[in-house]
């Protein structure tokens, strides 16, 4: 079916009558020229992907940046409350997560470890 349809339409451009019509800017059938996913995106998706080009993270999608953990440099935890439940994997081979609350205002401290982290404000985008 496609390759009759591309026969079939470069087939017309051959003619005389096509040629004389004005020509789409955009032909599906040419590598190079549909139409990137910039151009396509809606609604949520357009946002998205406009905050992404701008180098936000509205939804904290990707991974968070690595703080030292210590007290004058805290791991930062985004909340849209004023506290928040914290896992802690004090080890790198450990196979338990310390859970803690984090409440908004100075850095707390993991009761396991040590490491300290910090509640900030996040609002949604939406």
């Amino acid at each position: 079916m496609a390759s009759r349809l591309l026969r079939v339409s470069a087939a017309l451009r051959l003619l005389p009558a096509a040629s004389a019509r004005a020509v789409p800017s955009r032909h599906l059938g040419v590598p190079g020229n549909l139409a990137s996913d910039e151009e396509q995106a809606t609604g949520l998706e357009r946002k998205v992907m406009e905050a992404m080009n701008k180098g936000l993270d509205p939804y904290s999608m990707f991974r968070p940046k690595r703080y030292a953990g210590t007290k004058e440099d805290p791991n930062l935890v985004p909340s849209i409350t004023n506290k928040r439940i914290v896992g802690c994997v004090c080890e790198e081979d450990n196979s338990y997560v310390v859970w803690f609350w984090l409440h908004k205002g100075e850095a707390q401290r993991c009761p396991s470890c040590g490491a300290h982290y910090k509640l900030i404000p996040h609002e949604l985008p939406h």
